[in-house]
């Protein structure tokens, strides 16, 4: 949760435009400029994709923390508070400092996350390579009921091997702080966000997603403080990549970026609709894949206003409003509406008990009946 919040109140550098480049920098051609958004969008989609349907997996596996509408109605208020801070951190003190600090805390959580992405890849792949072994650390304090586990943890040889390779990528970046890297981090860091952190019902979401556009609007046009901290802060919370790539190749540095904050929003409400899709047991996904299709569009059309007017631009002012409105009217097409609103993830998880008491209410043996003599 941490992690997420982390990534939501730091991530929000939007796409920009040429002009927030150094001058130095060698300028995109029209051909560089298209390849680069057009892998930006792509990079943006995968994420939601996959870790919406790890999510459906992580729901029937686990019970994940929930998002409630009390906390989304006070997250944006949380995340302009932490980005202030930074604002007036990077104002006091030298940035150089406050980076070097931030590397090392984002270079573990980027390798742990890259290592619970890869690790169930590298299961699928070389299962006859690599043996299975499970492994148990466990340590607990007291005997007994008031035993309490401070460590409890499984992990198999799957995950070592991730984390070994991993690891190399992290000390890569820790070298070089290469895009490519860099990528790979601000991926894992989206698709775990997307798969673990829920919504509770499309309300919440609703709640969440229009707090978060007047928030990111308010700080992108009202004053310099999120352009500031983007530019300041040197994490791999956001997906870059070069517009001059096809003139000076990988050691490109003129880059086009999308801050994970834009992903991660969008999608972990898309990854609820696709659990509401299940819900519905129908063939198609048709929330799920319509609302896909309405955040390709939103950010195409921030790359189309960027461009015309030359200036950054809060991606959620254009994503939300898909995101939200295109479920909506589809719903009301549809007629499923108010099974949208009713909707809530808890509603599963006790189907699933009353199901389960019921299956061991039928295995118990009737008790017998005594004869009246």
């Amino acid at each position: 949760m941490d992690l997420v919040k982390s990534i939501l109140f730091q991530s929000n550098e939007n796409l920009t435009e040429n002009a927030t480049n150094k001058t130095e920098k060698t300028p995109g051609t029209p051909e560089g400029m298209a390849v680069a958004y057009g892998c930006i969008v792509f990079m943006a989609m995968l994420p939601i994709i996959f870790g919406s349907y790890r999510s459906v997996s992580y729901h029937k596996e686990k019970k994940p923390e929930k998002m409630t509408k009390k906390d989304a109605a006070m997250f944006p208020f949380m995340a302009s508070g932490a980005l202030f801070a930074l604002y007036i951190v990077f104002k006091l003190f030298s940035k150089e400092y406050i980076n070097l600090l931030l590397t090392g805390y984002f270079f573990f959580l980027g390798v742990l996350a890259l290592t619970h992405v890869l690790s169930p890849i590298i299961g699928k792949l070389v299962p006859a390579a690599i043996p299975n072994i499970p492994y148990h650390v466990m340590f607990k304090q007291g005997e007994g009921e008031a035993a309490q586990y401070l460590i409890d943890y499984r992990f198999s040889t799957y995950d070592v091997v991730s984390l070994a390779g991993c690891s190399l990528v992290g000390a890569w970046y820790l070298i070089q702080k290469h895009w490519v890297a860099n990528n790979l981090f601000g991926l894992a860091f989206a698709l775990n966000a997307v798969e673990l952190l829920h919504l509770n019902n499309v309300a919440t979401g609703c709640i969440l997603l229009s707090g978060l556009f007047v928030y990111d609007i308010f700080w992108v046009f009202g004053t310099d403080v999120m352009v500031t901290v983007a530019k300041s802060f040197e994490a791999p919370i956001k997906l870059v990549f070069p517009q001059d790539i096809l003139t000076n190749g990988l050691s490109a540095n003129n880059f086009a970026m999308l801050g994970l904050g834009d992903i991660v929003i969008p999608g972990i409400f898309i990854a609820l609709l696709l659990r509401f899709d299940h819900s519905l047991k129908r063939k198609t996904k048709t929330y799920f894949h319509a609302t896909m299709v309405a955040y390709f569009m939103g950010l195409m059309a921030t790359i189309f206003v960027m461009h015309v007017f030359k200036h950054a631009q809060p991606a959620l002012l254009y994503l939300v409003p898909a995101c939200l409105g295109t479920p909506m009217a589809l719903a009301l097409v549809k007629g499923d509406l108010a099974a949208l609103f009713k909707y809530e993830d808890a509603h599963d998880e006790k189907e699933e008990e009353k199901t389960k008491e019921i299956k061991e209410s039928k295995q118990q043996p009737a008790p017998k009946k005594e004869k009246v003599k």
